[in-house]
């Protein structure tokens, strides 16, 4: 079939039987591989449920994803790779679209029974502190309120439920960092932000795993080096290298340990149970104090510590 679907695609600008076998063969391909929920009311990624995933991403991308498909694209086998890696992006973002979604109404159900907070209406949803001068409306860059968030130091969350009752101490932590974020803003922020900066701030909803062996222009990825499937900055491994430097054996031991339960890690330090929550609690504290300070992004550089403490000694 080489060079069919990808000439049909030059010859009129759209995709033609071979190019639509083509896109639904890798559609089964990513939907049935790479650990993606299946769309609402399928499930199991049936034909028809791959069928409405690819209907659903060529409708919101338009007429600009067959035109990028084709400037990016000179044969079969590299249209292949890029429809490959356009369904993978478009399962990522639904996954994070969905479970952002829970999230929104679950932190909002707590801001709207809090007396601190505002609920600001309009066809975007907002929040505002009550101590917000009415109208105020935050306008900055998101990272700006990552960064504010980041700033909220001794909360985390151990445990992240994805269903049922929100654990105490969760809901602590996500109070605290909204209240943070909110004062930094000085304003109403989206509720579409708020969530995006809880995502970052604890890592909630990081998406499926993957390895991908090609780019979008086709050339075969060194996964070693991408700087997009992985590869921590310099910068970042060397504040990594510096924080780590300055870390006990013990606490080294400790943190890939983190979010276990004390009473599970005790056995590790061979200590007491409170003990050890007292330690991971130090622990986590100088790990805040550390990645805020350092002035680099601090996801990588915890990323580039917990590649350290996974290596063997």
């Amino acid at each position: 079939m080489a060079g069919g679907a990808h000439e049909e695609l030059a010859q009129y600008g759209q995709l033609g039987d071979l190019g639509l076998e083509l896109l639904r063969r890798v559609g089964r391909q990513v939907a049935r591989s790479q650990g993606f929920p299946p769309p609402e009311g399928h499930a199991a990624w049936t034909d028809d449920a791959v069928d409405e995933l690819l209907f659903e991403m060529i409708s919101r991308k338009g007429e600009n994803f067959l035109l990028t498909c084709f400037l990016k694209t000179v044969d079969d086998a590299s249209l292949e790779k890029m429809f490959f890696t356009s369904i993978r992006n478009f399962l990522i973002d639904e996954a994070k679209r969905t479970e952002r979604g829970k999230l929104r109404r679950r932190f909002a159900a707590r801001l709207g029974a809090d007396s601190r907070f505002r609920a600001v209406a309009g066809t975007s949803p907002r929040w505002a502190l009550t101590s917000h001068p009415p109208g105020a409306v935050w306008q900055g860059d998101l990272d700006e309120l990552v960064k504010a968030a980041w700033e909220v130091r001794g909360v985390w969350i151990t445990a992240w439920n994805h269903s049922g009752p929100t654990p105490k101490e969760t809901v602590r932590a996500l109070m605290a960092v909204l209240t943070g974020v909110l004062e930094a803003a000085g304003g109403a922020v989206r509720e579409e932000e708020l969530a995006k900066v809880l995502e970052a701030r604890f890592e909630l909803l990081a998406p499926a795993e993957f390895t991908a062996l090609y780019a979008d222009d086709g050339a075969l990825i060194d996964s070693a080096t991408d700087q997009e499937h992985g590869t921590v900055p310099v910068e970042a491994e060397t504040v990594a290298g510096e924080i780590w430097a300055d870390m006990s054996p013990q606490e080294r031991t400790l943190l890939s340990f983190l979010e276990d339960d004390p009473a599970e890690v005790s056995g590790l330090l061979r200590l007491g149970r409170r003990q050890t929550s007292a330690i991971m609690d130090a622990l986590r504290e100088k790990l805040m104090l550390a990645l805020t300070a350092a002035g680099s992004d601090p996801r990588e550089v915890a990323a580039a510590l917990l590649r350290r403490s996974s290596e063997p000694p």
